[in-house]
């Protein structure tokens, strides 16, 4: 299997010849889908269709963020907006036996529209923990400031996607939740001290079963004070791969993002130095997804034995 290392978008509803053309020559390894990309049920699904057609690969990676609360995909069809992951935090709390049934119908109710589409990951779950800092952008789409809640949910969370043959996204690895700014918008710097990071923000990922984790564009001054996470062997190799433990593939947080100061071939590079296996690239613009894939590396064999695990589980 020859992928370049880097997951990418599209503009519209429609795949356009030049997208179809350079999807079939340059095949990124996978591709995620946002509000832009969808209107009805049947539209999506053809998306999906010629996209899979035009890499020739029925089992090509299908990305979505649909978490629920305020980031919905696909709204246009199925408004899951009430149900944020604080919606179901907030409900463990006051009833853990009836909120762990709910939750897992939810899920169950997600993946059956999931497969309808041809979606085979959800960048879910969110396993930031709320603090008095924590920025609205992060907000409710975390579960919960207590860290048994968090751990709990996510790991019920990725079960349950996983019985239903979906694989997840456990985000934003090492922890988000300490940052008072949008990554969106510039360069979150976390103070805290490696020892409480450790115990709770860093804890809340361990254990929790995942294919994909995605990176915090954060810079956490204490532990590594010029590089962003994503852009970070010592957050990468340290932290992610031996002291939390993830075995999986990692993916960077979108490459256009202002945390990151490069330019997006640089943000991209750069990332896969520091020990990302996927560059994330959300905006869907065809000159840069051109740009980009031209000049990304081919997949290494670490990321080739994990991507035929999640194939075969998708058998």
């Amino acid at each position: 299997m020859k992928r370049k290392a880097i997951i990418i978008s599209v503009s519209g509803k429609h795949l356009s010849r030049k997208e179809k053309n350079l999807i079939k020559k340059e095949k990124p390894w996978g591709l995620i889908l946002f509000k832009r990309n969808i209107s009805t049920l049947n539209q999506t699904k053809k998306l999906i269709k010629s996209i899979r057609s035009a890499i020739g690969d029925k089992k090509f990676p299908i990305l979505i963020d649909e978490e629920g609360g305020s980031v919905c995909r696909l709204e246009n069809f199925f408004d899951n907006s009430p149900y944020s992951q604080k919606f179901f935090g907030d409900l463990y709390k006051k009833n853990k036996k009836f909120s762990i049934s709910i939750y897992k119908n939810y899920i169950f109710s997600i993946c059956s529209i999931f497969k309808n589409l041809g979606i085979n990951v959800n960048t879910v779950p969110l396993l930031d923990v709320l603090t008095k800092n924590t920025h609205k952008i992060i907000g409710n789409r975390s579960y919960s400031s207590h860290k048994n809640v968090i751990k709990a949910l996510g790991s019920l969370c990725t079960k349950i996607y996983k019985k239903n043959k979906i694989a997840t996204v456990i985000k934003h690895i090492p922890g988000h939740g300490r940052a008072s700014s949008d990554s969106h918008l510039t360069l979150p710097v976390v103070k805290d001290s490696y020892k409480k990071l450790r115990k709770l923000d860093f804890d809340c990922f361990r254990g929790v079963q995942s294919y994909f984790a995605m990176t915090a564009h954060i810079l956490y001054k204490n532990i590594d004070n010029k590089n962003p996470a994503t852009h970070s062997r010592v957050i990468i190799k340290d932290i992610i791969r031996n002291k939390i433990g993830f075995k999986g593939i990692i993916i960077s947080d979108d490459i256009s993002m202002k945390a990151l100061k490069y330019d997006i071939v640089t943000n991209a590079k750069k990332s896969l130095e520091a020990g990302c296996n996927l560059a994330l690239y959300c905006s869907g613009k065809y000159k840069d997804s051109s740009k980009l894939l031209k000049q990304m590396p081919l997949i290494d064999k670490f990321t080739l034995k994990k991507t035929s695990e999640f194939y075969k589980f998708l058998s």
